[in-house]
């Protein structure tokens, strides 16, 4: 008896459904569910279920929420906002702009970064303007992973592949290349929004609210972890540009520039208290039940079942969409890399896999952990996406995504 795939069936049936009789399942429950069943059932050790959580990206997400939370806190993120909206007037402007913006600071910030300080923003403009949330947190969702295909520091799998070494200048080739299908993407996913939310796309006059005070002792640390925070990506893309053999790890950004938010900060308890425990809960499940499917040999043996060539530019662009439904894109990147290192072509396929392994997430929810987070942030504001919901918007914008990335490279 398979009891990984089992396990990981049950937990995409009850994030599907949601809701058994009247108790509400949250996608965090879910997982750590199926996490619970292959340990308890010794289809994983203990200490395997350990090695398989992967302690950079736990690390990150934990000083990107500090570093988001302290943003919210401080009354920051809203000023900056505002600042951006105050002109919009209608909401085809405002769903432009979240597009925009959202999609421009992913490419620098990482998206799983925007997916952490965008979704209480999206969900105060929906409040002060009564438009559906689902619209903005799609947009948001969709936004963010556009925006992080074309950079190679815009998610973690990106960064994966851009630290190879197979490229003389990394940041031209993923701008070079997919920088105009991202543009294409935003413009799609605007039209997809527009066709399912016809009726929010209605004549309103918007007129933001005065943006609320900042508090100035703690946006003195948010403005010092922000600064923090660019100067070692930048140093990060200086080692890379010259490479270096030395490496710093996401989690290491993330957490130096957390660090003066929970040594100095007045409000570092707060902070404390407001991490988001469901995320990485959720996170450390996924890699426990992720790793022990894979290591069943299931899907592997599916793939060779089906005769599947793993190394042609069309296999790579579509296993990667496919199989980041199954294992999430950073495991997948990490699985796939060995597979194309003596490959002729060998950049252009890293591309196709960074823009595959990324466009993934825009199919279902748990195709990238930007949606993850994003769910579970709009549930802490009384707001949800349901597996519906985004597929109904997901499959639509990949079905016209992909075609677009694949003529690129051909």
């Amino acid at each position: 008896m398979n009891i990984p795939l089992i396990a990981l069936n049950i937990v995409l049936l009850l994030i599907t459904v949601r809701r058994i009789g009247r108790v509400q399942i949250q996608i965090w429950q879910a997982m750590c569910l199926g996490a619970t069943i292959v340990v308890l059932s010794g289809s994983i050790t203990v200490s395997g279920a350990w090695r398989a959580i992967d302690w950079d990206v736990m690390g990150f997400l934990t000083g990107a929420f500090i570093i988001g939370s302290g943003l919210l806190r401080s009354g920051m993120l809203y000023q900056s906002a505002y600042a951006w909206l105050e002109r919009v007037r209608t909401v085809d402007g405002l769903v432009i702009s979240v597009l925009v913006s959202a999609a421009l600071t992913s490419s620098v910030l990482m998206n799983d970064t925007v997916a952490i300080i965008g979704t209480p923003l999206v969900l105060q403009l929906a409040r002060e303007h009564r438009l559906d949330p689902r619209l903005l947190l799609l947009a948001l969702a969709a936004a963010v992973t556009i925006g992080s295909v074309p950079s190679p520091i815009g998610n973690p799998q990106n960064l994966l592949i851009a630290s190879q070494g197979a490229f003389h200048n990394v940041f031209g080739a993923f701008v070079g290349k997919l920088a105009l299908p991202a543009v294409l993407n935003l413009a799609l996913a605007y039209m997809v929004l527009r066709v399912l939310f016809r009726r929010q796309f209605r004549p309103l006059v918007l007129r933001p609210a005065p943006p609320p005070r900042t508090t100035g002792s703690l946006t003195f640390w948010v403005k010092i972890s922000l600064a923090l925070f660019a100067a070692m990506v930048v140093l990060k893309i200086t080692l890379l540009q010259l490479g270096s053999g030395a490496q710093i790890h996401l989690s290491y950004i993330a957490l130096t520039a957390a660090a003066p938010l929970l040594l100095a900060s007045p409000d570092r308890l707060q902070l404390i208290k407001q991490l988001d425990w469901r995320t990485l809960l959720f996170f450390a499940a996924m890699f426990i039940l992720m790793d022990s499917v894979w290591q069943t040999g299931s899907i592997q043996a599916w793939v060779r079942t089906h005769d599947w060539a793993i190394t042609t530019p069309a296999a790579v662009l579509l296993n990667s969409v496919v199989l980041s439904q199954v294992i999430s894109n950073v495991p997948l990147v990490a699985l796939y890399l060995p597979l194309l290192k003596d490959t002729a072509g060998q950049p252009e396929l890293l591309l196709l896999l960074a823009a595959g392994s990324t466009i993934a997430g825009n199919l279902l929810v748990l195709g990238a952990a930007s949606n993850v987070i994003i769910i579970h942030h709009a549930e802490r504001h009384h707001a949800t996406l349901t597996f519906f919901d985004f597929v109904r918007f997901g499959i639509p914008l990949t079905l016209l995504s992909l075609p677009i990335y694949w003529f690129t490279f051909t």
